[in-house]
């Protein structure tokens, strides 16, 4: 490959993709014609399945600049190969991006370096004055240029829902968003039935059963051809059904408010009204009073609106959005510095299809917001985009099955050239031979292997269905059986959703007064503490009831007070100052009024003048104030303690603030601190309303302590212990202080009574000081000492939060490593870095389950191995999984649902490789006599067993239980291999015992119509009969009904062998349609066999043979039995099983098994699977930890970042003086 024509698309992006161009060639496309002519079309179907052999093929390679056809390849673990045509459109102009990227003052997508929003050309576009194309000189200079132009050609291709354009000055193709738009659409195009059925036909698994359909017609196999036809049919049309169904739900779901009419901003303020699919980034649209649908992503320049973004996040609290700040001239802060982004003014932006309630303006003025993001760009077009384009999920046990598949077809092949050569050797007939020795093929690879495979998963998903569990994504319930770490979101899923309030406690005159139950008392009633706690929050009334935040709805109404909201008219009224009012109730006033007031006391009200919405980033939240009657106004803010108290003049925070703060958190209460500050008079108004939030949080006085009891859901320890009995481990994830989520999870048994937890406390370098962590302990256990403690026990949990996190993550990342495994609680993690947890852990091939409730938890249940959301939605977009139950019990059930699952799909696909290879063997017998089975007999064995045994073998129900050992991840591991290959032997063994038997029998002849093997004392002249009724295929003889009722009984044994029960499945004598099934057929064999029934005998062209020789094959058949149930219930269950168990426990904790002697253990453990480390990463690191003398770090050292070579990094541990 020329690598110097390898160009990366969306480089450090998720759909990152390796780029080659290639031109058309025509004698290569000749050839290819001619190839495709004489293969009947079936190279075109290989092309079809492999683009890059498409594409090398057919083309010659060339650079990207003047590809006619591109050829991608995800940079991702799966490696996938994608082909799009280049196309040309024409634009106008020599150079139209450059044109367009100086002239025209859209703003661009996030992704760009720089954006108009802080730049000073555009001053007015905070306020909504954006200037137009349309408007002004600039723009009629433009459209003059352009009529000085020629059109250039432009080359594009589209690949999943977007257009990547040819840009000459990175020499690579781009998302050139700001140039070409395109309707503003998310257009998902339900395909035509003929569409999707040519595109599943085509799969490869039909094409083997159309070719095997063809095959066994050629050679009057009619039944089983219909049979097999009529099988496809049903599979197809299900398919088709269900993915119809999918494509119409997901265009029903994006096109119910896709196209609605808007209002536009114009050139001299005019307002335009237009459809929503012609906005373009750069259009100033005015949101409705009564609120909208929202059709694009765009950010508020003026005004202020409530949303509920439940179908983005799922969270159904509505959120408050103000407009972009606007700092005055000459002013500066870290939002007005920043270019804008979407991550960044994420409390500015109304994003597509999030529900916008109502809106607050001020009068005359409208409510503004500039478009910045259309169509499959915005953040819906994006959600659409991953659930229309989803990655392929990667489990071992599909690779595996692709692999034994192979191992089928490699048996099939030495089946396919004896066959040849033993007709060819008794001269055999040329069309006979082609038929029989494709046959063998069609016999090898079972076609009903994927409805077989499929049946499980739809019986466990039904079942899941049953106990309120919804799932979007089946194939992820297999992957489920296999979790071994969960991470959990704290508040909502751990503990209840809603707060209450505990106590509060005062600070007057730099020092903490007694904590008091409620600040609901008339000495407080006008104390600027319980003023804090009535106007800083973002509540707001919807159809007259409060709503928002639940800690706000708790801290307001401790208070007492009433809200009220003034309407349009009486906001004028009061000079535009105050759209929210706060004010006690009557009954905490003073009967009369206060000498120092002026006003009459009942109309002591507090307007809120301009909010500064909660910041994830900055911790806090603040308000600015007017009490009724005074000139200066009052600033509030409450936040996390330790950000509100670096806020405060130093001398009114107490001294012993640290220690109260820690007695709190360390009982595990969330505590809240207020904060309060006189403005000066010379702020009016109009200077609050465009004030930067850090010239208000400054030199605040520090008001005390809210602290809220966030308690325990009462199903949260039990649950956490059945995953701990069952070696999963556990991890929490959450947005809130550390101290309270490591008390959380010692409350809830996450963190042992008796464990230690290290904190680790990372600083990112600065002043030429390298990056480096300190470890402390917490609960001040510095003074014990830690180095005589056994290594051979798991003692300590390592807490972080996540600024620690992502200064690990960037100076340490092979700490990281080391960090996770033993990682338990990470605190104050933002969204994207709870992903990047995610995406770690799996770094060392944990399977990851994460329970969250959806609301900043999208990015990580999408990104986990089993991702549940705890809604009361149906189907929450944002996961594989959706839980009715609002609590984390859904977990366990979804891992025993995900094993039995799992068991299910072995258990299957071991019986169905069984059934073939039986099914071989049979045939190769009787191929060495030239003869077969008859069509009756295959059409008796695929239906009547085979079928009715798969689709009720994978009806067991889970087991009651976890157990605290995993079902293996794939196919290829040393338990199934040897209980597959063992009963290969054995039902080779017997066959081939059978077949050499049967003809060691002193009644034993070549069968003619006319033998009588049943009433040997009868001899007949065969030659006075005409020979012309003898049969062509040579079905009828002993060794073929020998070789029948022997094989018949060998796939029921199979299918009770390895229809497996305890401990991920319920047993099987519980499943009453597979018993009565397996019993049927028994009586019905044993039936046919003992007594002949003529009619039976010539449907299934079996011959009779004498009563001596059935109860030898009964023998036999028991034999059989009892070997195949040794096997693989002693030998298999007790002794692999176990070692295979002990390993596993092994590795996960990184010790010996207790009881077991070590130098026999090492030689167990080589026989079973002679591997030195452990496959699992995180085996292998607890292995190499469990030696090292300086892990787990100690309390009195510090670990630096030293300067990184090319791979990894380095650091080294420092002990503090």
């Amino acid at each position: 490959m020329e690598k110097e024509d390898l160009k990366v698309l969306n480089k450090g992006e998720e759909e990152e993709m390796e780029l080659q161009g290639y031109r058309l060639c025509r004698w290569r496309l000749a050839l290819v014609g001619l190839g495709v002519l004489c293969t009947g079309g079936f190279l075109l179907l290989v092309l079809y399945w492999m683009p890059e052999w498409c594409v090398k093929s057919t083309c010659t390679r060339t650079t990207a600049r003047d590809a006619e056809v591109v050829l991608l390849r995800s940079t991702d673990e799966f490696r996938r190969w994608f082909l799009a045509r280049v196309r040309v459109m024409l634009a106008p102009g020599s150079n139209p991006f450059h044109s367009l990227e100086t002239q025209t003052t859209s703003p661009c997508s996030p992704s760009s370096p720089s954006c108009p929003f802080s730049s000073p050309a555009f001053p007015h576009l905070a306020n909504g004055h954006t200037p137009h194309p349309s408007d002004g000189s600039p723009a009629q200079e433009l459209i003059r240029q352009f009529a000085d132009y020629q059109p250039t050609q432009i080359r594009y291709f589209t690949f999943h829902s977007t257009k990547y354009y040819w840009n000459d000055e990175v020499q690579n193709f781009e998302v050139l968003r700001k140039l070409f738009f395109g309707v503003n659409e998310i257009a998902v195009k339900v395909p035509s039935v003929f569409k999707l059925l040519i595109k599943e036909v085509l799969n490869p698994f039909y094409i083997f059963q159309l070719f095997s359909v063809i095959l066994w017609s050629a050679d009057e196999y009619y039944y089983y051809a219909v049979a097999i036809v009529f099988m496809s049919v049903i599979s197809i049309a299900t398919s088709l059904y269900t993915i119809k169904k999918q494509y119409v739900m997901l265009h029903d779901m994006v096109a119910a408010h896709s196209i609605v009419r808007v209002s536009v901003c114009r050139a001299n303020s005019d307002i335009e009204e237009i459809l929503s699919t012609d906005l373009v980034p750069g259009d100033v649209m005015v949101i409705p009073s009564n609120g909208t649908i929202m059709p694009c992503d765009a950010v508020l320049v003026s005004g202020t609106c409530i949303v509920n973004e439940s179908m983005l996040t799922g969270e159904s609290v509505p959120v408050t959005k103000t407009n972009l700040p606007n700092p005055l001239p000459g002013e500066s802060g870290d939002e007005a510095d920043n270019p804008y982004s979407t991550e960044d003014h994420k409390r500015h932006t109304l994003f597509c299809g999030t529900n916008v309630i109502q809106t607050r303006f001020y009068t005359g003025e409208l409510v503004k917001a500039v478009v910045v993001r259309t169509g499959f760009s915005t953040a819906k077009g994006q959600l659409v985009r991953s659930i229309l384009y989803p990655k392929p999920t990667d489990f071992k046990l599909y690779r595996d099955a692709y692999l034994f598949l192979l191992c089928l077809v490699a048996v099939a092949g030495i089946g396919f050239v004896y066959s040849i050569v033993l007709s060819v050797l008794n001269k055999v007939p040329a069309k006979t031979i082609i038929i029989e020795s494709f046959d063998i093929i069609t016999i090898t690879v079972p076609p009903a292997l994927p409805a077989a495979m499929t049946a499980g998963i739809v019986y466990a998903q039904r079942r899941l269905k049953r106990i309120g569990i919804f799932c979007i994504s089946p194939q992820r319930i297999n992957i489920c059986g296999q979790i071994n770490l969960v991470c959990f979101d704290k508040t909502g899923t751990l503990t209840e959703d809603g707060l209450d309030l505990w106590g509060v406690q005062r600070v007057e005159n730099g020092s903490f007064l007694l904590s008091e139950e409620n600040a609901y008392k008339e000495n407080l009633v006008k104390s600027q503490f319980v003023a804090c706690m009535a106007t800083c929050h973002s509540l707001t009334k919807i159809e007259g009831q409060l709503s928002g935040d639940p800690l706000d709805l708790k801290m307001f109404e401790a208070t007492g007070w009433i809200l009220e909201e003034a309407t349009e008219e009486e906001t004028s009224l009061h000079n535009r100052i105050m759209p929210t009012v706060v004010q006690p109730p009557k009954q905490l006033l003073p009967p009369e009024p206060a000498v120092s007031q002026d006003q009459d006391m009942s109309a002591y009200e507090i307007g809120i003048v301009r909010q500064f919405p909660f910041s994830s980033a900055l911790q806090r939240m603040s308000v600015v104030s007017r009490l009724l009657g005074e000139k200066r106004m009052n600033a509030y803010t409450k936040g996390a303690p330790e950000v509100v108290a670096s806020l405060c003049k130093k001398e009114t925070v107490p001294e012993n603030f640290a220690e109260v703060l820690e007695g709190y958190t360390k009982q595990g209460f969330r505590v809240i601190a207020l904060a309060h500050r006189r403005l000066e008079s010379k702020l009016t108004w109009h200077k609050v309303q465009n004030i930067n939030r850090d010239h208000i949080e400054t030199n605040m006085e520090f008001l005390g302590l809210i602290i809220m009891q966030n308690k325990l859901k009462a199903e949260t320890p039990g649950v956490l212990q059945d995953l701990s009995q069952a070696n999963i481990r556990t991890v929490m994830v959450t947005g809130d202080n550390m101290l309270t989520a490591i008390s959380v999870a010692r409350d809830c048994g996450m963190i042992p009574p008796q464990d230690t937890v290290i904190i680790a406390d990372a600083l990112p370098p600065h002043d030429g000081h390298a990056a480096k962590i300190t470890w402390r302990y917490a609960d001040n256990l510095e003074d014990v000492c830690h180095v005589d403690e056994p290594k051979s026990q798991e003692l300590y949990h390592f807490a972080m939060n996540g600024k620690s996190f992502a200064v690990i993550a960037e100076h340490f990342p092979d700490m990281l490593q080391k960090l996770v495994l033993h990682g338990t609680v990470f605190a104050r993690m933002a969204p994207d870095q709870k992903t990047q947890l995610i995406e770690a852990l799996q770094g060392v091939d944990y399977f990851v389950g994460m329970c969250g409730d959806g609301a900043n938890d999208c990015g990580a249940l999408k990104r986990a191995h089993g991702g549940i959301s705890l809604s009361e939605l149906e189907a929450s977009v944002a996961s594989p999984f959706t839980s009715r139950t609002p609590n984390i019990s859904c977990v366990p059930s979804l891992v025993r649902e995900g094993r039995a699952a799992l068991i299910t799909s072995f258990c299957v696909f071991k019986f169905m490789a069984l059934y073939s290879i039986i099914q071989y063997i049979s045939v190769t017998l009787l191929y060495s006599i030239l003869s077969n089975l008859g069509d009756f007999q295959f059409l008796f064995i695929d239906v009547a067993i085979i079928l009715l045994i798969v689709f009720t073998m994978s009806l067991n129900p889970a087991w009651k239980e976890l157990v605290s050992r995993r079902p293996p991840s794939g196919l290829i591991s040393g338990p199934l291999l040897f209980s597959v290959l063992t009963q290969i032997l054995i039902c080779l063994g017997f066959q081939t015992i059978t077949f050499l038997w049967v003809r060691q029998q002193s009644w034993y002849t070549v069968w003619t119509p006319f033998s009588d093997a049943c009433n040997v004392s009868s001899h007949i002249n065969i030659s006075d009969h005409n020979e012309t009724e003898i049969d062509d295929h040579n079905i009828k003889n002993y060794e073929n009904t020998s070789l029948f009722y022997v094989s018949s009984f060998q796939y029921l044994i199979v299918a009770i062998v390895f229809s497996k029960g305890k401990p991920f499945r319920q047993p099987s004598y519980k499943n009453w349609p597979f018993v009565l099934s397996v019993l049927s057929l028994y009586i019905f064999l044993l039936f046919i066999m003992f007594h002949p029934v003529e009619t039976i005998d010539s449907f299934l062209e079996i011959v009779c043979v004498p009563f001596d020789w059935r109860i030898k094959l009964a023998l036999i058949i028991l034999v059989n039995a009892v070997a195949s149930v040794v096997v693989e219930t002693f030998i298999l269950d007790i002794v692999l099983w176990k070692l295979v168990f002990s390993r596993d426990k092994q590795g996960s904790f990184g010790i010996t098994p207790g009881g077991i002697d070590l130098r026999a253990y090492k030689c167990l453990s080589w026989l079973c699977c002679p591997r030195k480390t452990p496959k699992a990463r995180y085996m292998h690191l607890a292995q190499e930890l469990s030696v090292d003398p300086d892990w787990p770090p100690k309390p009195t050292t510090t670990t630096e970042a030293k300067p990184r070579p090319e791979n990894g990094s380095t650091y080294q541990i420092m002990t503090n003086s």
